[in-house]
């Protein structure tokens, strides 16, 4: 079916904004995640312990061999998710063009996290505006990988507005431009590099040798998809009745602003729309983490920035989708995962 990826994309999109993630649903993410539990349970469990009794035989040093480990960790996820996923698509094409359709339509629905990420931030816009503080940082604390316990209202507040932002672009305008580009299975490829780096990509004691390859393989991966969701949701702002002009000009100053060359730029661009400062100074396994600042402090981030960053995630996620589509026009002759006959 001519286009069939890009059909799938929008018609998955459109399935998230209505239905978002039931709980309990099989989800291709958890699969990824078990095979990476798993994959890393074995290296743990035979190659390490191999490698440091092996002593002088073994030609690397222990932190060569947990990188090479991980760099191997990373390809097979990588590659086993999206080839599986083309397998599937490509056998239910010839049995019938619309199982196929149905099939990858379903698999981009999952991809995108758009209602979901609404979903989880506005519990914690509700405990806010019922002055519930102990359940917002309960709920903030589901969505953010910081310190909760001590946050006040306008740290709340800020937490999840920011990983509003940055998952704007890891949970929704990245993956619909892998779609465009290659449909479900790039889609998945994509999904397995983000997995990947937000499972093993940590720089601490146990993922520092094992998890670089995945965490610099995800800067690559989300280089153009987290610039360009930047741009959109400068866009956006427009289109959800923001300030579009301070979107573009703190995205342009302050999107770099930040350890990761890819996390700041929909941060940049949403604290631009909506006048306010984000980054800063956080707690993590209760040390504190100084950050730089991006926006600017023009007055505090409330309870109510949650359900505006909200509006401006999706007036950006339609404006990605309708780029997607014009992407996977454009290439349709030249993505590697070709499903069209």
């Amino acid at each position: 079916m001519k286009y069939s990826h890009v059909i799938a994309m929008t018609a998955g999109f459109a399935l998230d904004a209505a239905l978002g993630d039931p709980h309990g649903w099989p989800h291709p993410v958890r699969l990824i995640g078990k095979q990476i539990d798993f994959e890393e349970g074995l290296v743990r469990k035979y190659l390490l312990p191999e490698a440091e009794a092996a002593g002088d035989a073994w030609p690397l040093s222990h932190e060569q061999t947990e990188r090479l480990a991980g760099a191997a960790l990373a390809f097979d996820v990588s590659l086993l998710a999206p080839v599986a996923t083309f397998v599937l698509v490509r056998w239910l094409e010839k049995v019938n063009p619309a199982l196929s359709l149905a099939a990858q339509t379903f698999i981009c629905y999952q991809l995108v996290a758009a209602k979901s990420l609404r979903d989880e931030s506005m519990k914690v816009h509700d405990a806010l505006a019922a002055n519930d503080i102990p359940s917002a940082r309960q709920a903030v604390s589901m969505i953010v990988g910081r310190d909760t316990d001590e946050l006040d209202e306008e740290g709340i507040a800020r937490a999840t507005v920011e990983t509003i932002a940055e998952n704007a672009s890891d949970g929704v305008i990245a993956p619909l431009l892998f779609m465009g580009l290659g449909g479900a299975p790039a889609a998945m490829f994509y999904k397995a590099v983000n997995t990947l780096d937000s499972m093993v990509g940590y720089k601490n004691d146990r993922y520092i040798n094992l998890g670089r390859f995945s965490a610099k393989f995800d800067d690559v991966v989300n280089y153009v998809p987290a610039r360009l969701a930047g741009a959109l949701m400068c866009a956006g702002a427009g289109l959800a009745g923001m300030d579009s002009k301070g979107a573009w000009r703190i995205f342009k100053r302050d999107r770099l602003n930040h350890s990761s060359p890819n996390s700041a730029h929909t941060e940049a661009a949403c604290a631009g729309a909506l006048g306010v400062q984000l980054g800063g100074a956080n707690k993590y396994f209760g040390k504190v983490v100084e950050k730089p600042t991006i926006g600017d402090a023009t007055r505090s981030v409330e309870a109510a920035d949650i359900e505006r960053a909200n509006k401006l995630m999706y007036a950006t996620a339609v404006l990605g989708v309708g780029v997607a589509a014009l992407v996977g026009i454009a290439s349709r002759r030249l993505h590697p995962f070709r499903l069209e006959s």
